[in-house]
Parts: structure tokens; C-alpha cells; sequence
């Protein structure tokens, strides 16, 4: 295995392309939610095996701690109409207030103080451009949410239930997408989990503009990572704490859980994250990582391969595509320890 901190060769976006087949991209969860399938990704032995999820009890050990996100995804797709009368979608990113959102907005570039109009006599107004994407809107009455719709991926072609969108232990709302690597936990296997003596410890970051911006420039260096709420607690940064003293684990479940340890260094915070990681970052906190497959040329993809080396990455997702692995929201994960 080779050092966290080795010199690393320059990469550029194009590195971390890669194609996938259409049909390996999950339109629906799987039932019950931990016989998804598990690549085990050993970085020391530099070995792949194939497990189902709940077999991830296997490879946590009493007195490890393991991390989840615990932000609750909110109904954030609005459809309305235009002063035209032509059809247009909201996005909801990120509440300012009350009243207003900062939000992504379909079609061509909308006009400052535009009204739009959506069920139950909700109007908003456009206020102003928030940056080359987004725009900040007013509403004409609180609770926008409550006529929302499940803010799932464009690449999910079918519908589905905020729950299916939604982890067992969800608590504090304020993500537009899932922290999807969790949606994989039942009630049960978290019990057989914490039965086992594992530190269950719970984070939040609410995920937001940062999932969805992709990488446009071939230098991933010039990348502009969007800021994300994020709360540690004391109690969480005493478990980590402990755990580093004793030769435990910090066993991350998923992206968000791992950029929030890392940006904080495992200590009580509480603020905006905007830390990208690409290879050649030195961990600090978190020693093993649960995450899903991501698209290729994300800013996710790019942190899998900072944690586990990018060679081996490249080998994983061949592996999990040759087998057939279900990819992306709904799908299936990978375990790397």
C-alpha cells in the first residue's frame, strides 16, 4: 500500500472518465435495503471480494466509530408555470429565509423580477443571479416544500417515494440530494452493528449546489467546490478522540460524512465545508470509507480516488462493472478499508 501522502502524478479531468452501460444505473433501491451488493476494496493486500452490504459488519471491529449523515433530504423539485404560460422547473438549493431560496431554474436565462406560479396559489419572484447558475427567489408564503417533489438525479428515469430517497435514521432537514451510501443501513443491521460494540456517531452536512456542479475545467486544480452547511458535535469529536487513542477506526459512510471529518479534522465545529479532495490530500481523521459508485468526472469520483489511490480505483470500478454492479444513487457500494 502506498503512503497517504506519496507524490502523486498531476491528473486531469479527463482521467477520470469512464463508460458505463446504461443499464447498470439503478432506477430503484433494491428490497430489503442491505442485500445490495458489497465491493470490499483492501488497500493493504491490494484485493477486491464481492459481499452483499450486510456483510459490512464483518469488517467493523468493537470500538471502531462509525459516521453517518444524518441530514434529511426535502422535497426540493417545484414545477410551475411562466408569465407564458410554458412550464418550468425550480430547484430548490438552499432556504435564506422564510420566504426566500437560492435555487436552480430550468430553461433559458430567467429575467430578474419574473413571477412564477405553482399550485396552491405559491408565486415566487426573481430576485436576483446568485452566480452563472443559480438565482436567488422570493415566495409569497412559507413552507414552499410541503407542494415539492422527490429531488432525485436526472438519471433516474423512474419515479420513487421521498422514502425510498431517504436514510432509516434521517433527523435535520436541509439536503436536496441523499448522502446515498447510507441508504443502504436498516434498522436491524444498525443494531447487529452497535450489538457488535461499533460507536455509532451521527454528523451533518446538508448537501447541496456542490453535489451537482460538475468539473469543467480539464485542470481540476481551478475547480470552485459550493460550501455546505455542516455540524460536528462534541460528543461526536470525544468518540473520534477516543478511538484515535485506543487504535480504532474512523470508518466514514459516504462522501459527505468523509468531507465534514476531514474539513473539521474530527473536532467540534460547526460551518460551511467547501474542502475538495483529490489525490495527494493526507487524510487526517477518517480511516476507512463506505461510499456508493459516482458518475465519472466528479468531484466524488476524484475523492474515492484520493482515499483509496487511483489505480486501484480504476481497477474497482472495472471489477464493478465487469460483475455487473447497479451504479450510482440507488445502487450499490463499495467498502474500503
Amino acid at each position: 500500500m502506498k503512503p497517504l501522502n506519496a507524490i502523486q502524478p498531476k491528473l486531469s479531468l479527463s482521467d477520470f472518465n469512464y463508460s458505463l452501460p446504461a443499464e447498470l444505473i439503478a432506477q430503484q433501491p433494491v428490497t430489503p435495503r442491505d442485500v445490495a451488493r458489497l465491493l470490499i476494496a483492501n488497500r493493504a493486500t491490494h484485493t477486491l471480494s464481492h459481499q452483499h452490504f450486510f456483510n459490512c459488519l464483518d469488517y467493523l471491529q468493537p470500538g471502531d466509530v462509525l459516521v453517518l449523515n444524518n441530514s434529511k433530504v426535502i422535497p426540493a423539485r417545484l414545477y410551475g408555470t411562466k408569465p407564458t404560460g410554458g412550464k418550468i422547473e425550480v430547484f430548490l438549493l438552499r432556504q435564506i429565509n422564510h420566504l426566500q431560496w437560492e435555487c436552480l431554474i430550468s430553461g433559458k436565462k430567467p429575467k430578474v423580477a419574473t413571477l412564477l406560479d405553482f399550485d396552491h396559489n405559491y408565486q415566487c419572484k426573481i430576485i436576483r443571479a446568485v452566480s452563472d447558475s443559480t438565482w436567488q427567489v422570493e415566495f409569497n408564503q412559507p413552507n414552499i416544500t410541503s407542494i415539492g417533489h422527490v429531488p432525485l438525479p436526472p438519471y433516474i428515469k423512474q419515479t420513487s417515494s421521498l422514502a425510498d430517497y431517504q436514510t432509516v435514521y434521517a433527523k435535520p432537514a436541509g439536503s436536496v440530494a441523499a448522502p446515498t451510501a447510507g441508504l443502504h443501513f436498516t434498522e436491524t443491521l444498525l443494531q447487529q452493528i452497535k450489538n457488535k460494540g461499533v460507536i455509532i456517531k451521527e454528523i451533518t452536512l446538508h448537501v447541496g449546489l456542490g453535489t451537482f456542479l460538475p468539473v469543467k475545467t480539464e485542470d481540476i486544480s481551478q475547480h470552485k467546490m459550493h460550501a455546505e452547511f455542516a455540524i460536528l458535535t462534541k460528543d461526536v469529536a470525544t468518540a473520534i478522540a477516543t478511538a484515535k487513542k485506543t487504535k480504532h477506526r474512523v470508518v466514514a459512510v459516504g462522501t459527505t460524512a468523509l468531507r465534514t471529518l476531514e474539513a473539521f479534522h474530527g473536532q467540534e465545529n460547526t460551518g460551511w465545508v467547501d474542502i475538495f479532495i483529490t489525490p495527494g490530500y493526507k487524510f487526517n481523521t477518517v480511516d476507512s470509507l463506505i461510499t456508493n459508485f459516482h458518475l465519472p468526472k466528479t468531484t466524488l469520483l476524484m475523492l474515492v480516488a484520493a482515499f483509496m489511490g487511483k489505480e486501484f480505483m480504476d481497477e474497482a470500478y472495472q471489477m464493478a462493472i465487469t460483475e455487473k454492479y447497479r451504479f450510482y444513487s440507488f445502487g450499490d457500494a463499495m467498502m474500503i478499508v
